[in-house]
C-alpha cells in the first residue's frame, strides 16, 4: 500500500480491527518515510463465475437489478431489495468459497425472494430455471403453497405455544 501523502510504498501496520462484522479489517498504517498516518480498509473479494468462464466481483446491485424486474408491480420496496441482496451475500460468504459460480447466486436468490413475495418469486424461478410448460409453472405453484402451508402452520403453533405458556404463568 502507498502513503497516500508521499507515495513512498513501504508503511506499517500500527493496528488492526475487524469492522462490519468481521467482514473487513481497518488498518492504521505509518509511512516509513514520512511517518504521517492513514487508515486502510481491507476486505475479502468474493468472485462470481459466469457459464462462460469469466470471473467477476459479486454485487449486490446486480443481484436488486435482476430481482427488481422480477419484483415490478408489485409492493416490494427498495430496501427489501437491499436486504435480499444483503442475505444472498451472506449466503455465498457463508459457503467459505472465495469463487462461486453464477448458478449459485441464483439459487441462493431464490429462497429470500419465495418469502418475500410469491409472484416475484415465480417470475425470476420462471426464466432462472427456464420454464418451459404450463406444467413447470403449476408445479412451481404448488410447492409454494405447500411451504406457505407449512409456514403458517408453524407460526400458529408458535403463537399457540406462547399464548399457553403466558397463560399458565
Amino acid at each position: 500500500m502507498r502513503c497516500p501523502f508521499c507515495r513512498y510504498s513501504d508503511s506499517r501496520g500500527v493496528d488492526s480491527r475487524e469492522v462490519d462484522d468481521g467482514l473487513a479489517i481497518r488498518r492504521r498504517r505509518s509511512c516509513s518515510k514520512c511517518s504521517r498516518r492513514f487508515t486502510t480498509v481491507e476486505e475479502a473479494v468474493l468472485a462470481v463465475v459466469k457459464r462462460s468462464g469469466v470471473t467477476g466481483p459479486f454485487s449486490g446491485d446486480k443481484v436488486v437489478r435482476g430481482v427488481s424486474r422480477a419484483c415490478q408491480g408489485r409492493p416490494v420496496d427498495e430496501d427489501q431489495l437491499q436486504q435480499l441482496a444483503q442475505q444472498v451475500e451472506e449466503a455465498i460468504r457463508a459457503t467459505g468459497s472465495a469463487e462461486v459460480p453464477s448458478h449459485e447466486v441464483g439459487l441462493a436468490i431464490l429462497g429470500p425472494l419465495r418469502a418475500l413475495d410469491g409472484v416475484a418469486y415465480l417470475r425470476f424461478a420462471s426464466v432462472y430455471r427456464s420454464f418451459s410448460s404450463v406444467e413447470d409453472f403449476e408445479k412451481e405453484i404448488a410447492d409454494l403453497r405447500a411451504a406457505m402451508a407449512q409456514a403458517e402452520a408453524e407460526g400458529n403453533a408458535a403463537a399457540n405455544k406462547g399464548s399457553s405458556t403466558a397463560s399458565s404463568e
